[in-house]
């Protein structure tokens, strides 16, 4: 029965700001608050704060365990503790706002399967000096655009749809044929025979444990 009722109070009790010095301390707090007469909150915040500092041993670790241990106090009081503090206040609205929050990077990708990278090495590419090295590189991307599209479509592609999409995330400045793509057979053969391969070095790392 004891335990039902003490699962109800946890769960129905506000919550704590530090709850790692526990709810009886937090009670502690909320009764020094209460107290009318200055010197008798005085004496209670100092007698809090020895608790505190036997509950808490890691700020033992802490050349400024003291003020971090007032600092506690006056942030569990909400900052409606009036006593006097023998450190400089934490104070409230810099301890209350909210972080300014951080930009996410937007890197818009114009197709997913291909990614990030895939589209930085066009970009290197259509800025490559024009000659005989342009144009193997040009065909060694559009490969890669084929095997990348392969991989995440895992059935076929048309040689027109990876000529296309270069043309496109190029804005039309490169460009290969047909006849310079791989066979979409080789492809996948490779593909399957490396996941064969890397497959069975798993299982001979895995038998070896």
């Amino acid at each position: 029965m004891g335990n039902i009722l003490d699962l109800a109070y946890n769960t129905e009790a506000p919550k704590m700001v530090i709850p790692e010095y526990g709810r009886n301390v937090q009670k502690m707090i909320d009764h020094a608050i209460d107290i009318e007469d200055a010197q008798e909150r005085n004496k209670c915040a100092k007698a809090i704060i020895q608790v505190m500092g036997q509950i808490n041993q890691q700020l033992k670790e802490h050349e400024d365990v003291n003020q971090k241990l007032w600092s506690h106090l006056l942030i569990m009081s909400n900052f409606k503790l009036d006593v006097d503090f023998p450190y400089e206040k934490t104070d409230e609205d810099k301890f209350n706002s909210k972080p300014d929050s951080v930009p996410y990077p937007k890197n818009d990708i114009k197709y997913g399967h291909y990614g990030k990278i895939m589209e930085n090495l066009i970009d290197a590419a259509v800025i490559y000096p024009e000659g005989e090295e342009k144009n193997n590189l040009t065909i060694h991307i559009a490969n890669l655009l084929k095997t990348s599209y392969l991989l995440w479509n895992r059935d076929s592609v048309a040689d027109v749809v990876i000529i296309k999409n270069l043309e496109q995330l190029s804005n039309g400045k490169l460009t290969v044929k047909a006849e310079d793509l791989r066979d979409t057979s080789d492809i996948l053969k490779q593909y399957k025979k490396k996941k064969t391969s890397n497959n069975s070095k798993y299982q001979k790392h895995k038998n070896r444990r």
